[in-house]
């Protein structure tokens, strides 16, 4: 019989966990993927129902409100778009395994994100309107809060994901939590453009 090479044999089982890694994480992103089409058809059928309700009502704005200030929103637009760059400047220093790079703008986009998120909170403590005042108060607060409901959700992922960077070699095993986080986050500055254009520029 011939001597097993040790070597190769180490060397070959290296290649099929990797593969098996790859194929698991390419499934996983499959997935995620499917979960955030779900998610784009909630918001599809929430803004057809707006567009539905604008246009049909006798009167759409409650009484004593004849708008929506728009100043203070478009700051925190810009922001929470500006964010989409500052995590994908984030993933490049990772990919480059810069960690501090990749910390300080994970770090940047979680504060941009907290930002938005107090911006939002600022402007519904000033609204002169309800959640119960007519249809345009409950579609206003159902959309902006369930789209709120989501930044919240990626800002804690990212908290996450920046807590597993300090854990030693944590994403030398795949990037799939960061890519997922990112992609979420993607999503959810996309979704703000939309509503901000239906709701804001819109009225």
């Amino acid at each position: 019989m011939q001597p097993v090479n040790s070597s190769v044999s180490e060397n070959s089982i290296l290649e099929v966990s990797h593969a098996s890694n790859h194929e698991h994480s390419d499934n996983r992103m499959f997935g995620f993927v499917v979960f955030l089409l779900s998610e784009s058809v909630i918001f599809l059928s929430f803004f057809v129902a707006y567009i539905v309700y604008k246009t049909t009502a006798i009167a759409w704005l409650p009484e004593g409100v004849t708008g929506l200030e728009i100043k203070d929103p478009a700051i925190n637009t810009i922001v929470l778009v500006s964010s989409s760059f500052t995590i994908y400047i984030a993933e490049k220093f990772l990919h480059k395994k810069q960690l501090w790079g990749f910390r300080a703008f994970w770090l940047l986009t979680i504060a941009m994100g907290s930002y938005f998120l107090y911006g939002q909170a600022v402007e519904w403590s000033g609204l002169a309107f309800g959640f119960g005042d007519g249809v345009f108060g409950g579609t206003f607060y159902l959309l902006t809060g369930f789209h709120g409901l989501h930044v919240l959700t990626g800002v804690l992922l990212q908290l996450i994901m920046l807590v597993r960077s300090f854990l030693p070699k944590e994403y030398d095993k795949g990037l799939y939590g960061i890519e997922a986080t990112s992609l979420f986050w993607h999503f959810v500055d996309v979704i703000w453009i939309a509503l901000f254009t239906l709701i804001y520029v819109w009225q």
